[in-house]
């Protein structure tokens, strides 16, 4: 299982996703500016891979820093303004700066205890998901997924391929279609490699293929990842992730969100108050270093899109697997 993040030496050291699959890279991280902008640039993404690195740098800022309400407040803003969508990024700020603020001594020290916890529980939690949707595999299912939401995307293990790898250690996978997913292509670079490296057998796909593998009967069930997810079980995911849903409802296949607690936002009511990241309009007409568009300024690159609650299966958190309606599943998450 790949393990992208790590921490060694007061170093924070990331793989750099951006190079992924042709180069395995790391970063290293040592200050609050350097951590703000790998999250920023997406060296390191997906919700709980953020959570976990935001911890870290938090603790980084103050390694010769004492503690001040003021600039506590300077590193929790440059963190919470990178990327608006991932609800973890502001929770694993707010563990920390809860930390912080009763901390009366050896600070750094302290911070990064808590860091290295957050890391630790996520990998607890992500296992605990896959182990929770083993009963939605009632035998060998072929299953599409996209985006990356595996080791990369979190501290090591895996949400929607978390239940990939679980299910697979079962025997309970035929194999897994790969959504490219434009325009980032994460599912082409990053899910069909993780895959590879696992040993678990997959094809990758054009984003606009999946309808069709449906409709021959090639897909039986699709689980996905989230970065925020409503308290009514509305879900914000990889831009491309409704459409999927919708294509699972008319064709009749399951299509479950696989995701840890600290996903589900309990101050959002629903999809529609959820702010969704625009993204560079280069990312969509520049390909290879070259533009491959005519106007470049006439781009909207929407980061996510929102699926409605009655269109999801089911949320699978490491607590269980929660059903609509999910105002009054999902409650169990809030603590």
């Amino acid at each position: 299982m790949i393990q992208p993040i790590k921490f060694e030496n007061d170093v924070l050291l990331l793989i750099d996703q951006l190079k992924l699959p042709m180069q395995e890279v790391w970063v290293k991280i040592k200050t609050l500016e350097e951590g703000a902008k790998a999250i920023k640039d997406m060296i390191v993404r997906g919700a709980p891979a953020i959570g976990v690195t935001a911890a870290y740098t938090y603790a980084l800022a103050f390694k010769n820093k004492p503690f001040s309400s003021d600039y506590a407040n300077l590193v929790k803003e440059t963190l919470n303004s990178t990327r608006p969508t991932a609800v973890n990024l502001f929770w694993a700020v707010s563990e920390m700066e809860k930390v912080a603020k009763f901390c009366k001594k050896n600070l750094y020290t302290t911070l990064l205890n808590h860091a290295k916890k957050i890391h630790a529980d996520d990998i607890t939690m992500n296992k605990k998901i896959g182990a929770n949707a083993l009963d939605l595999f009632p035998k060998k299912l072929k299953v599409l997924t996209h985006c990356n939401a595996g080791s990369l995307a979190t501290g090591g293990y895996g949400t929607a391929l978390g239940v990939i790898y679980s299910a697979f250690s079962k025997n309970l996978i035929e194999k897994v279609w790969v959504d490219e997913t434009r325009p980032f292509l994460q599912g082409a670079r990053l899910t069909a490699y993780e895959l590879e490296k696992a040993g678990v057998p997959n094809t990758l796909i054009c984003d606009n293929m999946s309808a069709s593998l449906m409709a021959k009967g090639e897909i039986d069930l699709v689980v996905v990842g989230s970065d925020r997810i409503a308290k009514n079980g509305d879900v914000a995911n990889k831009i491309g992730t409704y459409a999927v849903a919708v294509l699972a409802q008319y064709h009749k296949i399951p299509f479950y969100v696989a995701a840890p607690s600290s996903t589900i936002d309990f101050n959002i009511a629903c999809g529609n108050d959820i702010p969704i990241e625009e993204r560079a309009k280069s990312e969509l007409g520049i390909f290879n270093g070259k533009q491959i568009v005519y106007d470049l300024d006439n781009i909207y690159n929407p980061g996510f899109d929102v699926t409605p609650n009655h269109l999801v299966s089911g949320i699978i958190t490491e607590e269980k697997v929660h059903y609509y309606p999910y105002i009054n599943s999902l409650k169990v998450c809030d603590s």
